[in-house]
Order: structure tokens, then C-alpha cells, then sequence
């Protein structure tokens, strides 16, 4: 497909991709005519477990911390994750990759493109081994040398690769919206998904990541079945106008500017019931990560 015919082809399509029918289903995820109770479990993604110690420390404190479930890194020691998980209880139900960034999908190498694609398919087996059903991964990025249709069809064409291994694994694919310069609507989102037309590939949402172009309420209610997981983040307009884009994440869960029972109002519409897990910083010390518990359980209970 050239530019030209990309771009014919996309016209029409973004606004009926919301509204198009879809497999896509959180694994977790039940739609009745009554609304069901709320659950969603409290997770943490691994990267922001500053506590020290092996990997079964850090578990053990997750747990007494009040913690469910855990997000761990794809590309780590397996037999050690599967250890930690067994002896403390905790349920991993998700795997977030760690090569997307440094061996993106997107990229105009095609030796880096097939290493992006050789990681994806490792964090597949990660999953699997784990029991987790889904796994996160940044579909690319865009750049001064990466045009935003070259990136659509390069992270398509190496996501489809992988999909008949998704499928085998009974694993999804959940594509997460990140400050990456792509996708940058839920209209282009759920696009992006239904063109796989496999129950495989989903969304991974985080709101904390829209709130500074968007509110996150309204791509829960677009991309509806299509999302796997959340990840529960905040985010301050007021840090950001005053100390810079990034800062705008340096602030607590329910002290920033996402409007919690607005984003659980569209969870429950959405009839999403699996896990919420928090992406945020203060998880360094025991007291840190009881903290973030604790929000986190507000949040949940908006």
C-alpha cells in the first residue's frame, strides 16, 4: 500500500472503527443488562517497586503492602518470577515489554524491526509461563525520520507476525497509548485493533497518559472491549504549566487532575471488571507502597 492509498483507505474508516462490532474482550471483562459490582484488582507495574531486594522480596512486600497482582517485566529470570509469584500468592496478570522503546517496531531498520519482533514473541512465552493473559506493548513511535503512515504500516505488518503465536498462547496483544507521537485518538485506536480482526490484539489504557491532551473517560467508552488493562496513573495540569511537561506526572494519586469518578463511571459502562494497576511513583519504601494501596483502593471505590 503507498501513501496515497493509505491514506484513501483511512478516511473512512476512523469513525466507523468505534462503532464496528468486535471479539475484543478483556479476559476479565463480563457485559450483562444489569450492572455488575465493580471489581477491579490492585496491581502495580514492576518498574515502579523501588523497594531492595531479590524478586521475592519485592513480591513479599507487594503483598504485605495490600497489593493483588503485579505487572512484571518481560526478558526476567523466569524460574525466579515463577518462585516469588508461588510462595507470596500474588497473580501476574500481565507482562510489560521491555525492548519496544530501544527495538521499536517502527524502525527504518528492518534487522532492528525483526529484534523488535523476536522480544515481542519472547514476552508472549513470558506471559504464557506466568499465567498472565495479556501483554503490554508500545507498537512504535514516530519521528523526524519515521512518518506517521510509515509507522502504522511497519508496526502492523510486525504486530500481524505475531499474532498467530498470541493466538496459539491464548495471550493478547494490548497495545498501550504512550507519548509516542501515534495514535494519538481512540477513533484511530480502535482502528488500529479491529484491523487485526483477531481477539489477540487489544488496548492497554492508561489514563494518567491523556489526561494532559484529552480525558481518558472518553477513550474508555470508545476503545469499550477492546481494553485489557488499566494502568492507574495521575497527572497535574497545574505542575505542568508551572515546572514542564514531564513534571506534570511527578504528583500523588487523587492530588493531580484526573477525574477519578468520571474514569470508573466509563469503566462500569464499558462493563470492565479485571485489574487496575497502578503505574506510579512512591513505591520505594514498605510505607510508600501501603500508600499507594490505599489511593489506589479510593479510586477503585469512586
Amino acid at each position: 500500500m503507498n501513501r496515497r492509498e493509505f491514506i484513501k483507505a483511512g478516511s473512512g474508516a476512523l469513525t466507523l472503527a468505534a462503532l464496528a462490532p468486535t471479539a475484543l474482550r478483556a479476559e476479565e471483562t463480563t457485559s450483562t443488562d444489569a450492572p455488575a459490582k465493580r471489581h477491579l484488582g490492585k496491581g502495580i507495574t514492576w518498574g515502579t517497586v523501588g523497594v531492595k531486594g531479590s524478586v521475592l522480596e519485592k513480591m513479599k512486600a507487594l503483598k504485605e503492602a495490600g497489593f493483588e497482582g503485579v505487572e512484571v517485566n518481560s526478558h526476567m529470570d523466569r524460574e525466579e518470577v515463577l518462585r516469588a509469584r508461588d510462595e507470596t500468592g500474588l497473580v501476574i496478570p500481565s507482562v510489560c515489554g521491555v525492548y519496544h522503546w530501544s527495538k521499536p517496531l517502527t524502525d527504518p531498520n528492518p534487522a532492528v524491526r525483526q529484534e523488535g519482533l523476536e522480544a515481542l514473541r519472547h514476552t508472549l512465552h513470558d506471559a504464557k509461563t506466568y499465567g498472565a493473559t495479556s501483554i503490554l506493548l508500545v507498537p512504535g513511535v514516530v519521528t523526524k525520520q519515521v512518518s506517521y503512515d510509515q509507522a502504522y504500516q511497519r508496526s502492523q505488518a510486525e504486530i500481524r507476525k505475531a499474532v498467530p503465536l498470541a493466538e496459539e498462547l491464548g495471550v493478547k496483544i494490548a497495545v498501550e497509548n504512550v507519548w509516542n507521537h501515534f495514535l494519538l485518538s481512540p477513533l484511530e485506536a480502535a482502528r488500529f485493533v479491529d484491523e487485526f480482526n483477531s481477539p489477540a490484539v487489544g488496548w492497554h489504557f492508561d489514563v494518567g497518559n491523556e489526561v494532559n491532551f484529552g480525558w481518558p473517560e472518553q477513550w474508555i467508552r470508545i476503545l469499550g472491549q477492546r481494553i485489557q488493562k488499566l494502568h492507574i496513573k495521575e497527572y497535574s495540569r497545574k505542575k505542568r504549566d508551572n515546572e514542564g511537561l514531564w513534571k506534570g506526572f511527578d504528583v500523588k494519586l487523587l492530588e493531580g487532575d484526573d477525574d477519578w469518578p468520571a474514569v470508573m463511571k466509563a469503566v462500569d459502562d464499558v462493563g470492565y471488571h479485571g485489574w487496575a494497576i497502578t503505574e506510579q511513583p512512591g513505591g520505594n519504601t514498605p510505607e510508600g507502597l501501603r500508600d499507594l494501596v490505599v489511593r489506589l483502593s479510593k479510586i477503585i471505590a469512586c
